[in-house]
């Protein structure tokens, strides 16, 4: 494997260290050759044009780092980015955003979590600089409003479970009281609050490489605690914490508002607080499908065309269909709602005709028609109708982030040329091929217009 890799092109092998212990056996046995050795010359010749022969430590300033690590304007832009990648899931009857009164309780295994807001793989990064949800409410809350706390359930109860997870340190700590001790303190803040702020999910650790899941909904004692709370009849807000897509039937079904803030890093939680109170309208978009069961995996809005679609959702039992769940995923790729309201306009195409020097436009009236500004990115898909091998059902071809005052309205164009529409066909040649090809503009892959147009 590792000579089929070298003479293929790969020039390093890292962790896998197949190159340290086969390749002299390789040479050793002719069947690599130091003639037709590239890869260290290539490597060899990158670190001389970056300097490091002359200086191996060009690159690393001490003096900068101290200066811009975590400072005061990087830690703002920090929670900038944050507040613009989280996705706003549900929001029912508007009940976000929240007003900074009353008596709000924040109750959760990740509310009051510093170790876990970094997410896995920040190796480099100091979790203990973070900043963790309830400091961000009273942060920016202050004495507006009454903040009540309570841990309620832990991440996990199952301790093989969070042996695992804990390899990197202790991410899941698991309380010494009882799990039904802590329900009740949490159910008793609740009921003399007026909203509930649940801050679910998981770990570090429990996403990321090396940290497959047969379940991917939220641990049963979670569920089990949120369904406590939901008995209260109080309104819920969830946030959620995840580094993956999650089955989340029951929350979508039963959560006044579900804010998937991922992990937001450092000031991450500072940004769930500016989201939360609406200092800032979010207006982030999943990048994956969230699946309504973990059977349904693969789901994934740029599959393939079946033989034996169910285009009208007949249920015909001998279409492609589950017989127990929808074929859609729960969320779609490109979800996520905004504080305010965006209306989309008809398609409107430069013409249907498309030459090898002769690109078409495609454009869309995007106005805000709500009460608020807001920001709103526009995607557009392109579908191959017929090709010489099967092409998706739909491909993201194309996205622009808007920002839009109360009541403007904007015009989004889109350019499609012969090279957008590429694929390599079944000879590994990368051609567009002349035929129909459909387009597709909205808020998501499946909230969308369509137009058509023909390569010639």
């Amino acid at each position: 494997m590792s000579k089929l890799s070298l003479q293929a092109g790969v020039d390093m092998d890292m962790v896998g260290e197949g190159f340290l212990k086969t390749l002299k056996n390789s040479l050793d046995e002719g069947k690599v050759s130091i003639e037709e050795d590239q890869a260290c010359k290539r490597i060899l010749l990158a670190k001389e044009s970056l300097g490091l022969f002359e200086d191996p430590y060009r690159y690393c300033d001490t003096v900068r780092a101290k200066k811009e690590l975590l400072s005061e304007s990087n830690r703002a832009f920090a929670r900038e980015v944050a507040g613009k990648s989280f996705v706003l899931l549900k929001n029912d009857k508007n009940i976000l955003p929240l007003k900074k009164s009353g008596k709000i309780a924040v109750i959760g295994p990740l509310a009051d979590s510093r170790r876990n807001m970094l997410g896995t793989w920040s190796v480099s990064g100091d979790f203990t600089k973070a900043v963790t949800v309830i400091e961000g409410i009273r942060n920016v809350v202050g004495i507006q409003a009454e903040i009540r706390f309570a841990k309620g359930v832990n991440i996990t109860d199952n301790l093989a479970f969070a042996k695992k997870v804990n390899v990197f340190g202790q991410e899941v700590v698991i309380d010494e009281r009882t799990p039904k001790a802590m329900i009740a303190e949490a159910v008793k803040i609740a009921n003399q609050s007026d909203v509930i702020i649940a801050v679910v999910g998981e770990a570090a650790d429990m996403s990321g490489e090396s940290s497959s899941m047969a379940e991917i909904g939220l641990q049963p004692c979670q569920r089990k605690f949120l369904e406590a709370l939901k008995a209260t009849g109080k309104p819920m807000i969830m946030v959620l914490y995840n580094g993956r897509s999650m089955t989340l039937n029951w929350e979508s079904e039963n959560m006044d508002a579900i804010l998937d803030a991922w992990c937001g890093g450092t000031e991450g939680a500072n940004a769930v607080t500016d989201v939360i109170f609406g200092d800032v309208n979010p207006s982030g978009k999943l990048t994956t499908s969230f699946p309504v069961h973990v059977g349904q995996i693969p789901v994934y809005y740029s599959m393939l065309p079946s033989g034996s679609p169910d285009t009208v959702r007949t249920g015909n039992k001998f279409l492609s269909n589950y017989l127990d769940i929808p074929n859609e995923p729960l969320y779609h790729f490109g979800y996520g709602l905004s504080y305010t309201n965006i209306e989309y306009g008809n398609i409107q195409q430069s013409g249907d005709i498309l030459g090898p020097n002769s690109p078409i436009t495609c454009s869309v009236n995007v106005k805000n028609s709500g009460s608020r500004p807001g920001s709103e990115i526009v995607q557009m898909y392109i579908r191959d109708v017929v090709g010489s091998i099967s092409r998706p059902m739909k491909e993201l071809k194309g996205f622009e982030k808007i920002e839009m005052k109360a009541g403007e309205s904007k015009m989004v164009t889109f350019s499609i040329d012969e090279a957008l529409l590429k694929f390599y066909n079944g000879n590994l040649d990368y051609v567009a091929e002349p035929e129909e090809f459909e387009v597709f503009i909205g808020a998501n892959s499946e909230d969308v217009e369509k137009v058509s147009f023909v390569l010639q």
